[in-house]
């Protein structure tokens, strides 16, 4: 990038400095991992700007292409990061632009003392060469970080879903499953995989799944319930229906379903007491 041997030892004289400086001047309100006050999560912090640096600086060594490589690893690290997950996306690139200008002084400060033996095109290519380094570096960690994001967004829908779908056991054999709220075709695919992953656990022969709290579905995510009921039906799980209201069995009529081998029941307490069993809400 850089190639330059005395502006390189110039700059990593500066890195512990360089990183004290920046947090003195941080702006703590932006909340997230900059508004932190513990000392081990300060320091943490701290180390990986430390880090930055050390990185940014090694760069100066490398040729152009090979410098977004060496803070691979580190952008990485840092865009999966719980507390910077939790920043605000706008400060995390703030600080970038930040940490920038802290080069583009350090530069200036460089050619001053070298004026002599240091072209202003030299400077000029420098300063470039700082702002296409940054630019990369932040274009890639906004790349990892929407990943990182995303992922964690699956994985906490996947956790609510699983939450909102237990299988409650009603006795040795026995289980109910209580459905409630909207669902959509991403809930209703959960739902099947952890229903059917619970009632194995639990040995469960016979799963009521009570639809009372659910307004309406549509025509797919009817489809995912009556596919849940075959595959119950294949690992020996008889499945009895409660609650259904008249937009969900006319949903069911136009997918034509066949009622046959399933016991539906108007609401959840007639299927109990005709089966014996009690449920009661906590």
């Amino acid at each position: 990038m850089f190639k330059n041997v005395e502006l390189q030892d110039f700059l990593l004289e500066k890195t512990k400095g360089l990183t004290e400086r920046w947090y003195e001047t941080l702006d703590k309100s932006s909340g997230g991992v900059y508004a932190e006050t513990e000392p081990q999560a300060i320091e943490k912090l701290k180390q990986q700007n430390y880090e930055f640096h050390e990185l940014f600086c090694s760069a100066f060594s490398k040729d152009k292409s090979d410098c977004i490589e060496i803070f691979k690893e580190w952008i990485l690290r840092v865009a999966n990061d719980e507390a910077h997950l939790s920043t605000p996306f706008n400060s995390v690139i703030k600080e970038f632009f930040r940490t920038q200008k802290q080069y583009l002084e350090l530069i200036e400060e460089f050619a001053v003392l070298q004026e002599e033996t240091i072209s202003h095109a030299q400077v000029n290519a420098w300063n470039q060469a700082v702002v296409d380094t940054t630019n990369a570096i932040i274009l890639e960690f906004i790349d990892q970080n929407t990943k990182a994001a995303e992922r964690r967004l699956n994985a906490q829908q996947e956790m609510i879903v699983e939450m909102s779908a237990p299988v409650i056991l009603l006795s040795k054999d026995s289980g109910l499953l209580p459905l409630i709220g909207e669902i959509n075709t991403y809930r209703a695919k959960i739902v099947f995989e952890k229903v059917l992953q619970q009632c194995h656990e639990k040995s469960i022969e016979r799963l009521f799944i009570d639809l009372s709290g659910v307004p309406i579905i549509d025509t797919m995510v009817a489809h995912q319930i009556f596919q849940l009921i075959e595959g119950l039906k294949i690992i020996g799980v008889r499945t009895a229906l409660a609650g259904i209201s008249p937009e969900i069995a006319q949903t069911a009529i136009q997918l034509g379903v066949n009622f046959g081998e399933i016991d539906v029941y108007n609401k959840l307490d007639q299927a109990l007491r005709y089966h014996k069993l009690e449920f009661t809400k906590n």
